[in-house]
């Protein structure tokens, strides 16, 4: 039986504004097994992006059991977090989140050298080559196109060979053609580095290559929804 990576029991998340108290997650439990892809998906503001903070924690469960590689993310303070994050995860979002001052190569090796990599510019330039910019790494990002600078995100997250990949509508701000180049190339580093890759999508294209998918709806599994892709 494969080893379970990520466990929710009962996860919640609710946050409060001037409106009042606003139910985001109501009860999520999931379990995701280590080395399975799974693709979160479901209706605008049915939770799926704040599904995935919580599994990054980038957003901290106001309830229930939020379990990645064994520790409960809901104990730890914002500086635990990010030391969690850096030793255990890559995140790729829908915006590319790149350093506007740094080159290509730097964005990728920021992360490495934060761990204490001592061949943080080697790594990163081998990770740059494999997403197919190792003739950009000098560039800055202003000076890359939209895909481009989506794979200095993803070889920025996937240099530091997380056990975890996340990523958050990845393609959403590409063309269709540069969409599906950094699809195959996520799936790509999934299988070079061995990670457990759980994605946001509305495309069911890209829906169908997960190993498992988990339909949201309302902060909650839509169980009918799973039932009717099951058959």
């Amino acid at each position: 039986m494969a080893e379970t990576i990520i466990s929710l029991k009962d996860a919640q998340l609710s946050l409060s504004g001037n409106a009042g108290r606003v139910d985001i997650l109501r009860g999520i439990s999931l379990d995701i097994a280590k080395g399975e892809t799974v693709g979160l998906v479901g209706p605008s503001g049915s939770g799926k992006s704040s599904l995935l903070m919580l599994l990054g924690g980038l957003e901290q469960a106001t309830g229930g059991v939020v379990q990645v590689s064994g520790q409960d993310l809901t104990t730890m303070d914002e500086d635990s977090l990010a030391r969690f994050r850096r030793g255990n995860m890559g995140i790729v979002f829908q915006s590319f989140h790149l350093i506007p001052t740094m080159t290509a190569l730097e964005n990728v090796a920021t992360p490495l050298e934060l761990a204490g990599h001592a061949d943080a510019f080697d790594r990163a330039a081998a990770e740059l080559n494999a997403v197919g910019l190792g003739d950009r790494s000098g560039h800055y990002p202003s000076q890359l196109s939209g895909g481009e600078q989506q794979r200095v995100a993803l070889a920025r997250a996937a240099a530091p060979r997380p056990a975890i990949l996340l990523a958050d509508e990845p393609t959403g701000n590409l063309d269709g053609v540069n969409g599906k180049a950094i699809m195959d190339l996520l799936f790509d580093l999934r299988d070079r580095h061995g990670s457990t890759l759980v994605l946001v999508t509305h495309a069911p294209d890209l829906a169908e290559r997960c190993d498992r998918v988990i339909h949201l709806s309302d902060g909650l599994i839509d169980v009918e929804a799973q039932r009717d892709a099951a058959e």
